[in-house]
């Protein structure tokens, strides 16, 4: 187990996290995508939380601890998730699947939209994790790379198999044996986040794209191309592109990839590096091609008839939100039995119809028909076999890399 040593971020840790918070999934989710307008400016969330990271631990904890399980008498379930991540009716008041699982088992579960950023959220939970307390939750979710970090502290549960068979048995094979938690032993995914090529076909006025060699190699598309200011996603496909495994490789590779796109940079090849606001820069043609996420595309493809996307042959990113229990948490199985729900394929249908994202559930594709069929028919949605075979991941960091990576990637997109 990892031991937890109270520490600042460091300045490449800290200027990532900037970039999530003013570009990122912190910036604007899926949800608020809908009701923004493409040219629109979005106010970016204050930078606060930066010192919340640098609370020291009160102590440390053995890890995987359990508090007694008052499941049998408390019927409920504490749930941290990011904003707008889960179907609301009509009403924008209640959240369809959470009131069939009520119903079905006489669990309550308090749903709390309070995550917007990893390392924020990671700040407000450190203390209590560090210091064997309660938390107050029963499920958080997390991005892998946290997740990752929080199973190497010992601050996360082992899940018990035999309150999750439908986890279990249809839970999809790209998503069963990430290197971090191999066999899913402490984590489930919430979702699926894929990056992929975007394009709009007006701006590229006839010209291919279809590799991240195009975007950083073709002249006619200099000063009209767009990354993205996550570093695993646009590092990662560059990697791919380069003939290397994003879960395998040194850091001679990732330099490579880095001095890749810093001869894009430097060549005005790409027009900059961005969040989420993107989708105005793709939508009103002022990128031709961008490194986009499959869950903004979905949406993009349905509003504009100009915007597409391509998998490249080489393969595509995939990463995951994933719900974990934290220790001391006490409805263990109570929130056991809601993870698996929504491993039903028909729960998760409900859920992916809403949010458009990647559904790690396996047998899904039928009862997301009888809501959307051309969501079911989306391999953004739901991936088939041959997509799910270019899918790759990450593969997880050590501090030390970690810091290495994000001050490299820092220093090329200027953050």
């Amino acid at each position: 187990m990892e031991q937890y040593e109270p520490e600042r971020l460091t300045p490449p840790q800290v200027a990532a996290m900037r970039r999530s918070l003013l570009g990122g999934r912190a910036a604007l989710t899926r949800r608020s995508l809908l009701r923004a307008s493409a040219g629109g400016a979005l106010a970016a969330g204050g930078l606060g939380a930066l010192s919340a990271c640098g609370i020291p631990a009160a102590g440390k904890s053995p890890g995987g601890t359990s508090a007694e399980d008052r499941s049998a008498r408390e019927k409920v379930v504490n749930f941290s998730n990011w904003t707008e991540y889960i179907d609301v009716d009509d009403s924008g008041k209640h959240h369809p699947t959470l009131d069939t699982f009520r119903r079905r088992t006489g669990i309550t579960v308090h749903y709390t939209e309070d995550i917007n950023d990893n390392n924020e959220f990671f700040g407000k939970i450190k203390p209590q994790l560090a210091a064997g307390q309660d938390t107050g939750r029963d499920i958080i979710v997390l991005t892998d790379w946290l997740a990752a970090r929080l199973i190497r502290l010992g601050w996360v549960q082992k899940l018990d198999p035999s309150h999750l068979p439908h986890a279990y048995t249809n839970l999809s094979p790209q998503f069963r044996n990430p290197d971090w938690d191999p066999g899913r032993a402490y984590s489930y995914p919430w979702q699926g986040i894929s990056t992929v090529i975007a394009y709009n076909k007006k701006a590229l006025d006839g010209i291919e794209v279809t590799s991240v060699s195009d975007l950083l190699d073709n002249p006619r598309l200099k000063g009209r191309v767009g990354f993205l200011s996550e570093m695993r996603d646009s590092v990662g496909m560059t990697l791919l592109d380069m003939g290397k495994d994003p879960a395998n490789f040194t850091d001679d590779d990732y330099d490579a990839a880095i001095a890749r796109l810093q001869k894009a940079v430097d060549k005005g090849q790409i027009r900059r590096f961005t969040g989420n606001d993107y989708t105005s820069d793709l939508t009103k043609g002022d990128f031709a091609a961008c490194i986009a996420w499959a869950g903004d595309v979905v949406q993009l493809k349905a509003d504009s008839p100009d915007v597409d996307f391509v998998i490249p042959d080489s393969g595509y990113m995939t990463s995951t939100d994933n719900m974990c229990i934290p220790n001391k948490a006490r409805h263990k199985t109570n929130a056991e039995r809601l993870m698996d729900f929504f491993y039903e394929p028909e729960q998760a249908a409900a859920l992916a119809a809403y949010i458009n994202y990647v559904t790690p559930v396996d047998g899904v594709k039928p009862y997301l028909a009888k809501i959307d069929r051309d969501a079911a028919d989306n391999p953004l949605i739901v991936p088939d076999k041959a997509m799910q075979a270019k899918s790759h991941a990450f593969r997880s960091l050590s501090q030390k890399e970690e810091t290495a990576y994000e001050g490299k990637f820092a220093k090329l997109t200027g953050a």
